[in-house]
């Protein structure tokens, strides 16, 4: 898509405001062994169903902020957008149910939540296909940061969460935003996916690396994975973010010593919303 319409497709679509629906709280159990009963929100397309869904996975900050304690604007922003042109979200929160705050720090990290979230995001895919306004065939994810780490456990071919029945189908496509632990010393050299796969990269993130990411990427390609990878040059991390400054957050200071740089990207951001309703309708459409 030339740069002039992606601009144009963007703007059109972060002109959502009208269209959108507030969000409804919602509740299902995990998949994980004690079948946690996990809080969702849910923000239903504005017109009549059924509709595709889409299952949105936060990221290591959790998806309350810890200092408004609302939902995050990114996550709000993509929901209403996604919403206005007729797709249904659920959001997921893994962390609240669990009394999790965040795992962003080596101090708070938290092994069994991470292991725990792919289960997490059947749960929810599996509660929206049993919603009469939702296509159970048309169940697509999101992630970002952690949440598109989770992704990459969720739609491998050697899943960590997928159950054995799954009477409505797979997820039909998913998107990561710079996921977490996307290199090739995370996963097995065999690792890939049969579901349609896109991811977007900052270019000069230095939390979750495009470089490395790119390379286990490419290397699950290569392995015929249905995968498309975007790096934007100069985005940092959360470069989709809605007016969030560029800044360093020395609290999460990783364990080689990394302080992580986030904020966000006008030029990235603006593809991402064009790049990611385009992805979508390829596989959730009708």
């Amino acid at each position: 898509m030339k740069r002039w319409a992606v601009a144009a497709a963007a703007a059109a679509l972060i002109g959502w405001t009208n269209t959108a629906t507030a969000q409804q709280l919602v509740h299902f159990p995990s998949l994980d062994p004690g079948g946690t009963m996990l809080d969702g929100y849910l923000y239903r397309a504005a017109e009549a169903g059924p509709h595709p869904g889409v299952v949105f996975l936060h990221g290591c900050g959790g998806m309350i902020s810890d200092r408004l304690g609302t939902i995050n604007t990114r996550e709000v922003e993509w929901a209403m957008a996604l919403n206005s042109i007729g797709y249904t979200v659920l959001m997921v929160d893994s962390f609240g149910p669990r009394g999790v705050v965040n795992t962003c720090a080596p101090a708070t990290f938290n092994p069994t939540v991470i292991a725990n979230r792919p289960k997490d995001a059947y749960g929810a895919m599996l509660y929206l296909q049993s919603q009469p306004f939702v296509r159970g065939d048309r169940i697509g994810a999101i992630g970002w940061s952690a949440g598109g780490g989770t992704i990459l456990g969720t739609i491998a071919r050697a899943s960590l969460g997928r159950p054995a029945a799954l009477p409505h189908g797979d997820f039909r496509a998913a998107v990561a935003f710079y996921p977490a632990r996307c290199s090739a010393d995370r996963w097995p050299v065999t690792w890939t996916t049969e579901i349609p796969f896109l991811v977007l990269l900052g270019a000069a993130d230095v939390w979750t690396p495009a470089a490395p990411c790119k390379a286990f990427l490419d290397g699950a390609i290569v392995r015929g994975s249905p995968i498309e990878v975007e790096v934007y040059p100069g985005a940092y991390h959360d470069f989709d973010w809605p007016n969030m400054p560029l800044h360093e957050s020395p609290k999460y200071r990783t364990a080689a010593g990394i302080v992580p740089i986030q904020g966000t990207d006008p030029a990235a951001r603006r593809e991402a919303f064009a790049r990611v309703p385009a992805f979508l309708a390829r596989f959730l459409g009708n």
